[in-house]
């Protein structure tokens, strides 16, 4: 039986004298509550009540486990209190996990956090791969279209245009590729991630007859979005990244966008975390300030004067919806799409 039931019980027979008041205040019938008591003295092998028709009273032995019963469930008392302050007020440690590139875009996000709810603290790792949260005790995920995993829920946060670019150098040299095909003729920048199965080398394009994908090469493969930062800026190859990621470079000419016409699907920032129900606070109040935070961003790399001075941005707009419905990732097609750590499923 429930031992802790049992202990409660046994507490209101002695405080109120009588099976029958205990079972009354308990909400409980008599004979459970005696079922309960006797539970306790056939499993400690003692008698703790002595009884008669008229009366209970508590033994010598009744009244030392009475005394460590009232510890007992007071401390489970104040335990529940406890979490259920932490469910109602952020506080705590929030075990962050997101996408190698993400840090930079939600760290305005965590600075407000902590301004606002200075009793949490944001420990954030950023991996390549998509972890499993709950194996190692993380409480969010914000990732770049992470992996399937029916057991998690997952709320959009954004949605980003990815975006194939290279410096005017690189494309005066070698020249700007019309199609998808062309990229066989010109140095690919790739990210790759040991951890993953898949090398990073298929770039994925939409065309008139839908989905199709690119083999491509080139002199850097690299798991570090800085490195591919600096390649692409200094005219070493072409890259595919999210758009957000590139956008003051592209935005000052610094990159130049190609094969725009190609690149027509939008992409996800999500949130993922194990529980529906019972969200805990610091949880669900750090992922409205992030949600809030992306919503104001221009995620459109050919936005104001960029469009005019850049050749083949298309200049759509891309949109957010914080508050859309929990979903599931998109189809694996996609996930090999969204560049970066995006293409491997995170």
């Amino acid at each position: 039986m429930d031992r802790v039931t049992s202990m409660l019980s046994f507490v209101k027979v002695v405080e109120l004298s009588g099976f029958s008041s205990a079972a009354r205040q308990l909400s409980l019938a008599t004979s459970i509550v005696t079922t309960h008591v006797k539970s306790l003295e056939d499993r400690l092998g003692v008698r703790l009540l002595n009884r008669t028709t008229r009366n209970v009273s508590v033994t010598e032995a009744g009244k030392a486990y009475y005394e460590r019963c009232i510890q007992i469930l007071s401390e489970i008392e104040e335990a529940e209190e406890a979490a259920q302050v932490l469910q109602a007020k952020p506080r705590g440690v929030l075990r962050l996990n997101t996408s190698s590139v993400l840090p930079p875009l939600i760290a305005p996000s965590i600075a407000e956090y902590n301004e606002t709810y200075p009793d949490v603290t944001v420990r954030l790792t950023a991996t390549g791969r998509m972890i499993d949260l709950v194996e190692e005790g993380f409480d969010l995920a914000i990732r770049y279209v992470a992996a399937p995993d029916s057991s998690l829920i997952v709320r959009r946060l954004a949605s980003y245009p990815i975006v194939v670019c290279a410096s005017p150098e690189y494309l005066a040299k070698r020249g700007h590729p019309k199609h998808p095909s062309d990229l066989a003729h010109h140095n690919c920048l790739i990210y790759y991630d040991s951890s993953f199965s898949k090398d990073g080398k298929e770039w994925m394009f939409t065309g008139p007859d839908g989905e199709f994908s690119v083999r491509v090469s080139g002199t850097l493969e690299t798991n570090s979005p800085d490195a591919l930062r600096a390649a692409v800026l200094s005219g070493q190859g072409l890259l595919m990244a999210p758009a957000h990621i590139m956008l003051e470079n592209l935005r000052s000419g610094a990159l130049v966008p190609v094969l725009s016409d190609f690149l027509c699907n939008q992409f996800s920032i999500d949130a993922l975390y194990p529980h529906r129900e019972h969200l805990p606070a610091k949880v669900r109040t750090f992922i409205d300030v992030v949600a809030k935070n992306l919503r104001k961003i221009d995620w459109d790399p050919c936005s104001s004067d960029s469009k005019s001075r850049n050749s083949g941005g298309d200049g759509t707009q891309s949109t957010v919806d914080a508050h859309a419905p929990e979903s599931q990732p998109q189809s694996k097609s996609l996930r090999r799409r969204a560049g970066f750590d995006g293409h491997a499923g995170t």
